[in-house]
């Protein structure tokens, strides 16, 4: 590769890496290029991308972001794997293929400014969806409103039902 080229990957690297929110630096030694490709093609269904780049030009990519955090794990050879949108599932994705892949070993990860650990990184793969999340929301905040409607009328209810149950003795006397 020659230096032009060089230059070019590393400004394009730079580039994505302003819209990135989620960046997962992993080892992939041993790992069969079909499987590396199956990856690529089910991170890039999650909104992510897998790129394998060499250390030194990672290194210069990642100066002046919040990913510089990952310079002191470009030991051997690195992929790094960079979310931009639900952070969820593309953690979830690569946990799996480790879990089925003992070759490919998460090292760390950035996000919003934080280095996490490969512990967090699983812990993240663990939670549910955004979708999923906004939906739980959703229903609770539906569900405090019909019970504030329930309380609200039980009130009137019960003073109709007085009302109607003093018109039925009534009528019997």
């Amino acid at each position: 590769m020659n230096r032009s080229t060089k230059e070019r990957v590393v400004a394009e690297l730079h580039e994505k890496l302003k819209d990135v929110n989620l960046a997962i630096l992993s080892g992939y030694s041993g790992i069969k290029v079909k499987d590396i490709t199956n990856l690529r093609n089910d991170l890039r269904k999650a909104d992510s991308e897998l790129k394998v780049v060499k250390n030194n030009l990672l290194s210069i990519a990642l100066k002046d972001t919040e990913f510089t955090l990952l310079d002191d794990h470009l030991k051997g050879p690195r992929a790094l794997m960079m979310n931009f949108g639900d952070v969820v599932e593309p953690t979830r994705i690569l946990v799996e293929f480790a879990k089925k892949n003992d070759r490919l070993e998460i090292e760390a990860g950035v996000l919003d400014g934080r280095l996490l650990s490969k512990k967090q990184i699983w812990a993240l793969a663990e939670l549910p969806s955004k979708d999923i999340l906004l939906g739980k929301l959703l229903s609770v905040l539906v569900g405090a409103q019909t019970q504030l409607v329930t309380v609200l009328s039980a009130v009137p209810r019960g003073f109709v039902q007085v009302l109607e149950a003093h018109k039925i003795k009534k009528e019997k006397n």
